[in-house]
């Protein structure tokens, strides 16, 4: 298991304009201290590709503010490379990816609970390790530990990442909803067929569980079945899943539960309509709405990457971005509205300029690479993140203000910056998007967090702080920033500060497909706020260790000169490809 690393870190603040006010050591020692810990602290460090954790979502239970959960891509229960093929990595055999978290000390410490079912982790016979050389393979435990969602297998299903959570209130028996009922998590994540249990690729399903207690504690049956939320048909492949349950007792839409994804309905990509379903009974049954238009061509460009939101007053905010054609095109973010709990939609409304941070197309991968040659896929870093300040749990002294960030590559290669932009009225107009990254960062996905009442904003982004490389030998670095800024009386972010900078890490110790033939980071980070505290979390490599074998193989893919695919657990050092979700709050 991986060592929990709790720090405790204080940083200066420079260039505080104190304007002849004394502060006081209290204060500043308020705002700068904060605790780092690793979150994904039941993964090994050092048996690839087990040791591979990215893509992280966080929520905070509204009602319970002390109690966080992080849902990630988590491949901890697939095969050792040693088993069969020792140059092959990462096949997924039925095995889910879909890990699970949860935080009861507002993100000082973590639990990774372990449930049963089908794993690679060890394998009947201890089969899935492996041996140096050649072996029969892999025979998974349909009972053997897993340390991702429960059930999924029982009902033909294989848990796949791109993991979304939130918590809503918990409904009674005749389904109202009240946080005194208790609070539920809801985990969103895509899903593949492991039986023929739905139809199209990949599917949209939705687990959930109203004991967290239970849950962290490795109790199988605190939580339920899985459930299908996407609209499946023969060819649909659902995407990219954001959710979010309406959580302000003045709502009049308490309680509702949204999910936003792409429905890829076409093999060439023409149709791409973003879609959301809705819950009014807890999870139990959803309806599906499309709300943009399907058509994907030079002239409707094409739609990808949601983030949906409810103010006090319960309007859902469906954000996404939509681009031009091709995926270095300047695009906008677009929204869309619900006022009657998403029975009906606004007509689509782009809002913000952005500039896509995508430069340079690995000739292998043929994805947009942002930190070098066989770099992490940078597609769509100028998604939008979106916070409200609903005033949760009860709605009251809400400002139902609205904060967007985002990566945007309109300042060219190399000078890529974390971007925020505001509304104070509902999303008719916004501010200038402002450019604010430290220097010399290079913003690689951004996300923030408002609190309820709208007072304080934390935001967080993974940052490149080398430049781009056009070779696999040079050494990269990459970081976990965390910025604070006050919100004004009129709404704008002031006195921005950096208030913790993680230890920097390798990218190219990355990698999870069956090859390790690029990098992989993943698309997300993950911010919360409330009335006391923030927390976020990130994408961390600070533990991967580079190698030189993998990094000649994956130039040789792009040109270089020949080099064999490496058996990473014999060519590699013993800690290659350990990625890890870290997290900061500033809880006291």
């Amino acid at each position: 298991m991986k060592t929990p690393n709790n720090r405790t870190r204080f940083f200066s603040i420079a260039r505080i304009a104190t304007a002849g006010l004394l502060i006081s050591a209290a204060a500043v020692m308020a705002v700068i201290l904060g605790t780092e810990a690793l979150v994904t602290v039941g993964s090994p460090p050092s048996l690839v590709p087990q040791s591979v954790q990215y893509e992280p979502a966080l929520a905070v239970d509204a009602a319970h503010p002390n109690v966080l959960a992080v849902g990630a891509t988590d491949l901890i229960d697939f095969e050792a490379c040693n088993a069969g093929d020792d140059t092959i990595c990462g096949e997924n055999l039925g095995e889910g990816f879909s890990g699970v978290y949860f935080s009861f000390d507002s993100g000082h410490t973590w639990i990774q609970p372990t449930y049963t079912g089908y794993s690679a982790r060890f394998g009947i016979n201890n089969s899935c390790l492996g041996v140096v050389g050649p072996d029969p393979g892999c025979t998974p435990d349909p009972h053997g530990p897993i340390g991702t969602l429960p059930w999924y297998y029982e009902n033909g299903l294989i848990s796949a990442g791109d993991s979304a959570v939130a918590f809503g209130p918990r409904p009674d028996a005749n389904g109202n909803f009240s946080w005194t009922n208790g609070s539920r998590l809801y985990y969103a994540n895509l899903v593949l067929n492991f039986a023929e249990t739905f139809r199209g690729p990949v599917a949209v399903y939705v687990s959930r569980t109203d004991d967290v207690a239970a849950a962290a504690a490795g109790d199988k049956n605190a939580w339920m079945q899985p459930v299908l939320a996407s609209k499946q048909n023969s060819s649909l492949f659902s995407d990219k899943d954001q959710i979010w349950a309406d959580n302000a007792a003045s709502s009049p839409f308490f309680g509702n539960v949204y999910i936003s994804y792409t429905a890829f309905r076409s093999r060439n990509g023409s149709a791409l309509p973003i879609m959301v379903s809705v819950s009014s009974d807890g999870g139990n049954t959803w309806t599906t709405k499309q709300v943009t238009q399907a058509a994907t061509n030079a002239q409707h460009g094409f739609r990808q990457f949601t983030t949906i939101r409810t103010d006090s007053n319960g309007v859902v905010y469906l954000f996404f971005a939509h681009f031009g054609s091709g995926f270095a095109a300047i695009g906008t973010h677009a929204m869309v509205k619900s006022y009657d709990g998403g029975h009906t939609w606004t007509r689509p409304q782009d809002i913000i300029s952005m500039n896509d941070a995508c430069y340079n197309v690995d000739t292998f991968s043929g994805r947009c690479v942002e930190d070098g040659i066989a770099g992490a896929r940078s597609d769509f870093t100028a998604a939008p993140n979106v916070d409200i300040a609903n005033g949760a749990p009860t709605g009251t002294d809400a400002t139902n203000e609205i904060v967007d960030a985002w990566v945007d590559g309109r300042f060219g290669l190399n000078n890529e910056k974390v971007m925020l932009s505001y509304s104070t009225n509902g999303g008719d107009s916004w501010s200038d998007p402002t450019a604010i990254s430290s220097a010399g960062d290079r913003g690689f996905y951004a996300a923030t967090g408002i609190s309820p009442t709208g007072q304080e904003l934390y935001l967080v982004y993974n940052a490149f702080i080398t430049p781009y490389r056009t070779n696999t030998s040079d050494p990269r670095s990459l970081a976990g920033v965390v910025l604070h800024a006050d919100i004004g009386a009129d709404g704008a972010p002031t006195n921005w500060t950096e208030l913790h900078r993680s230890p920097p890490g390798d990218p190219r110790g990355s990698g999870s497909d069956p090859f390790f033939t690029s990098e992989l980071l993943g698309d997300y980070v993950y911010a919360i706020a409330t009335s006391t505290y923030g927390a976020v979390v990130w994408n961390d490599a600070r533990d991967a260790a580079d190698c030189p074998a993998a990094d000649a193989y994956r130039m040789s893919l792009r040109g270089g000169p020949f080099s064999p695919r490496p058996a990473p657990q014999q060519d590699c050092p013993s800690t290659f490809g350990n990625l890890d979700i870290f997290s900061w709050t500033s809880a006291p």
